[in-house]
């Protein structure tokens, strides 16, 4: 065993139980090198016990920049955060709203992208416009004119998933983007069924905030994700919620007498969500899990997925299953997503298998 990805090879998960794992859109397993990565964290905590700190406040800082080159972000635009759900509530609570504003976003869509808003919409007086998510895989086209319309109207935010959970459709970030560019709004992305296996480029979609767990394509585990935030929001976001690491410098004052201060002013990037300390196996395991992403590249990972999904699409599809998959390559993910056959439920079929 090497220990390096390659595609067809399950050498790396000599534990999974099941012949085929298809589940990674839930919680993926966990590779020998995530195993072996947590393991040594907790041998370094064993050893050295708060002498091991500043090697994983160092180890963060390396999987802040690997998570920056996954997204194509500027250096220092993103921050680790426990989950997507938490990344997206920081945002939706930290920008400078005015009692009025309106933002989009899409029925169909997994809680988290919806909670945060709805929450925001009564703390902050704003108007949130509704849309359906199906409407991109049926009409695509009529669909980014009804969001286009909508922008015409004022929107402040659209908040979208890169990929519907329930569809698995790719949803089409670049012209989202293009379309808040035009009209001056902010795109907010939950990417948490993208990343690892999507290719996401928050540049050229003009993203502006982003937010992703770990533990689905980017082969990490529960509790550990990260935050994007555009390097010009990020200088005007008024966080709601701040700890002592969401501050310039926080760890100078453990390293010297008289450096104790309480007017340092909060971060003016992502890192100001970073509010204070995090699960170090989390991240650990995720940085692992990243690196097996990153030696194999996302492009060849989706098509290698694709490869296995249009293999077993047509085969499911005669035996009398709907498939929801997008018709378009550019709209495929993933996910393939099916409507059981009548008198059958998902359920029980899940069972059966």
């Amino acid at each position: 065993m090497s220990g390096a990805a390659q595609f067809g090879d399950r050498s790396l998960f000599p534990h999974l139980a099941p012949r085929v794992y298809a589940h990674h859109a839930a919680i993926s397993p966990v590779s020998i090198p995530v195993k072996r990565s947590v393991e040594q964290a907790l041998e370094r905590y064993a050893q050295s016990g708060a002498g091991a700190f500043g090697e994983y406040l160092a180890q963060r800082a390396n999987l802040r920049t690997k998570l920056e080159t996954l997204i194509h972000a500027e250096k220092g635009s993103v921050a680790l955060a426990a989950n997507t759900s938490r990344g997206v509530s920081d945002i939706a609570l930290s920008i400078p709203w005015r009692a009025g504003d309106r933002a989009l976003v899409f029925t169909g869509e997994f809680p988290a992208n919806i909670a945060p808003w709805q929450q925001a919409a009564e703390l902050f007086e704003l108007k949130l416009v509704w849309q359906d998510s199906r409407r991109f895989l049926e009409r695509p086209s009529a669909a980014l004119e009804d969001v286009e319309r909508e922008l015409k109207q004022g929107i402040r935010l659209v908040a979208v998933s890169a990929v519907q959970f329930q569809t698995g459709l790719c949803m089409p970030l670049q012209q989202l983007g293009d379309l808040c560019q035009r009209y001056g709004a902010e795109l907010c992305v939950d990417a948490i069924q993208a990343c690892g296996v999507v290719p996401v480029d928050v540049a050229q979609s003009h993203i502006h905030y982003l937010a992703c767990g770990g533990h689905k394509w980017l082969m990490g585990m529960e509790g550990s994700g990260f935050v994007y935030v555009e390097p010009q929001c990020a200088s005007k976001l008024h966080p709601r919620v701040a700890g002592w690491m969401s501050c310039e410098e926080p760890e100078d004052f453990l390293f010297g007498p008289g450096l104790l201060r309480y007017d340092k002013p909060l971060r003016k990037s992502a890192l100001a969500f970073e509010t204070g300390t995090l699960s170090v196996l989390g991240f650990a395991a995720l940085e692992a899990g990243l690196d097996l992403i990153l030696s194999l590249g996302v492009p060849k990972i989706l098509e290698h997925v694709t490869a296995y999904l249009d293999a077993l699409e047509p085969q499911l599809v005669v035996r009398g299953f709907q498939s929801l998959r997008g018709k378009d390559e550019s709209a495929r993910s993933g996910i393939l997503s099916l409507v059981p056959p009548a008198g059958h439920d998902a359920a029980s079929l899940r069972a059966k298998l």
